[in-house]
């Protein structure tokens, strides 16, 4: 076969592949295009996100402004471009620490059962009384305002749900045939764990990461909108919606541009988890 028709055939099934994964081929460009657009900010950004104009204040979008300008004189377009950086870290790291300590417990809770497993249970269920955003809110104040308090709060709440889902897995996959022969051979439990059992246990968890993304995501709008995550001056499109919120009725643009770019980011994520899912044969 030639390299032209090599070429060809590559290409069709890519084509074929991606026409039958339309929701991972739209989100994962979406996310692409927020990420190059995070990356490349201090090139594409007009303007110095900070920087304030007294006489371009609360001007409309234009040629100068497209996306308008706020009450400081701020470039929206610049603001919403630096804002990427934020929002992305915010999505990303909120998910990775819940992700790694709540696979840990899950699979240890399952594995060794009895105690250890009632005990899981049971720091589960105090946590699951208390609403997420007021546990999580609690926590902030302790700690003091700031993402370093946010993430800190999203490691200690947010890992529950990750928890439960391998744990169940694991009950299932431990009293397995492949299980029972690893046990028989000799194979110690941290191999049997981490190396039999954890690799059939995570796609479920792997899925609901995306879902997760856009939790954290908009908590972390929220947090950053009450005052209590990313602070001012900084562009972070929470902090943005907040400080546009007087004005909404006269200068719309304001909280329009940043609160569309957190539609676009979780919508996104959403995309990607269904995909993921259907990929991986997993339905939440």
């Amino acid at each position: 076969m030639s390299v032209s028709a090599t070429r060809f055939s590559v290409s069709t099934s890519l084509n074929r592949w991606f026409g039958q994964h339309l929701s991972l081929a739209i989100g994962a460009g979406m996310l692409a295009f927020f990420i190059i657009m995070a990356i490349a900010a201090p090139l594409i950004a007009p303007y110095d996100p900070v920087v304030q104009m007294a006489d371009a204040r609360l001007q409309p979008p234009s040629l100068s402004h497209p996306f308008g300008t706020d009450n400081f004189g701020r470039d929206i377009l610049s603001r919403v471009i630096w804002g990427t950086r934020i929002d992305l870290q915010i999505a990303f790291i909120g998910v990775v620490f819940p992700f790694i300590i709540g696979t840990m417990l899950g699979t240890i809770a399952g594995f060794f059962g009895g105690l250890v497993d009632t005990v899981f249970m049971r720091i589960v269920d105090i946590i699951l009384a208390f609403p997420f955003l007021v546990l999580m809110l609690s926590i902030i104040a302790i700690l003091g305002p700031g993402l370093t308090s946010f993430y800190i709060a999203m490691a200690l709440v947010g890992w529950v749900s990750y928890a439960r889902l391998v744990r169940a897995q694991i009950l299932v996959l431990k009293n397995s045939d492949y299980a029972v022969a690893a046990v028989s051979l000799g194979f110690s439990r941290m191999r049997i764990m981490f190396r039999h059992l954890l690799p059939n246990a995570i796609a479920g968890s792997l899925v609901f990461v995306m879902s997760d993304a856009v939790l954290v995501l908009l908590n972390g709008a929220a947090i950053s909108y009450l005052g209590l995550g990313v602070q001012p001056p900084a562009a972070e499109w929470g902090i943005m919606v907040a400080e546009g919120q007087p004005f909404v009725t006269t200068a719309w643009w304001i909280t329009f541009f940043p609160g569309l770019s957190i539609v676009f980011l979780a919508f996104a994520f959403s995309l990607l988890g269904d995909a993921l899912g259907d990929l991986l044969g997993v339905h939440e």
